[in-house]
């Protein structure tokens, strides 16, 4: 038990509630639905109670989940959350649904660079199809001060397990050491890093020395190469908007950011959570 919790960053007494949640061998899917099926106890599937209004309110507003994913979960199409929504039956603003408004641009770099590494041109195809657990990409996200602290973004591509860690500066020495903090929870499980070239990430040579992990580069200007990666950091910044300090969270706040990231059921997994395709694995 120890040891999973040791891999997520989350208490020891959570990942047994998760596992023992239901009776019988874990399954994930089941695990993921029975408090949602326990508190709605609806009756049509089309009928707003006040128990399914609590628990979508807080799906979405809390837990920056879609009306998609809450849809699935309570068994109801999500066209029927929408006009919720839109009749003002839900306590629901716009604000609180993903990718409201105008995407906009991506931000011109300001992290320093460097052109030196492994090009993510040799890594090896079983990587890019997701067919092996264990290969990772990184990135880091920083808040809108110049100085101050920023966040490690570390995702399995496999599973889309995501692992937020806190970076006290945004130098590569802060890095390294957080890769390698990273490095002692999984163990053999870290195969592979692919990350781009901020120099955050300039001592990827001592992190292969000591890890036995190899780091592939992705291209300049191409984020898409590492896409679960910059996914995920947008769900991110739902939890941590950009402006905001990033040292004023408290680590069991981002212990509850890391929970809420990986307990979200995700169409690309049919459906499945990231925890629970990331326990599976573990457990092969």
């Amino acid at each position: 038990m120890r040891y999973i919790a040791n891999y997520l960053d989350f208490s020891q007494t959570t990942i047994f509630n998760e596992l023992h949640r239901l009776n019988g061998e874990y399954q994930a899917e089941l695990a993921q639905t029975d408090f949602e099926r326990k508190v709605s106890q609806r009756g049509r599937k089309s009928s707003l109670t006040k128990n399914l209004k609590h628990l979508i309110e807080e799906k979405i507003q809390v837990q920056k989940w879609s009306p998609e994913q809450v849809a699935h979960v309570v068994g109801i199409a999500y066209k029927t959350v929408y006009n919720w929504i839109d009749q003002g039956w839900l306590d629901v603003q716009l604000p609180d649904l993903p990718d409201h408004g105008i995407r906009r641009h991506r931000a011109k770099e300001k992290r320093g660079t460097f052109s030196h590494g492994r090009s993510i041109e040799k890594r090896p195809h079983k990587i890019e199809t997701r067919q092996e657990f264990g290969h990772f990409e990184a990135d880091t996200v920083l808040s809108g001060k110049r100085k101050g602290q920023a966040v490690a973004t570390f995702v399995e591509r496999k599973s889309r397990l995501t692992i937020v860690k806190r970076l006290h500066g945004r130098d590569s020495q802060s890095m390294t050491q957080t890769v390698l903090e990273l490095a002692r929870q999984l163990q053999d499980k870290l195969k592979t890093l692919t990350v781009d070239h901020g120099k955050e990430f300039a001592n990827y040579q001592t992190i292969e020395r000591r890890t036995g992990t190899q780091v592939y580069f992705a291209h300049a200007y191409s984020p898409h190469e590492r896409g679960s990666n910059e996914n995920r950091n947008r769900v991110l910044r739902r939890f941590i908007p950009k402006g905001q300090a990033i040292e004023e969270l408290s680590d069991h706040q981002l212990v509850q950011i890391n929970w809420y990231l990986n307990s979200r059921p995700l169409k690309c997994l049919n459906w499945h959570t990231p925890i629970e395709i990331f326990l599976l694995n573990l457990r092969h």
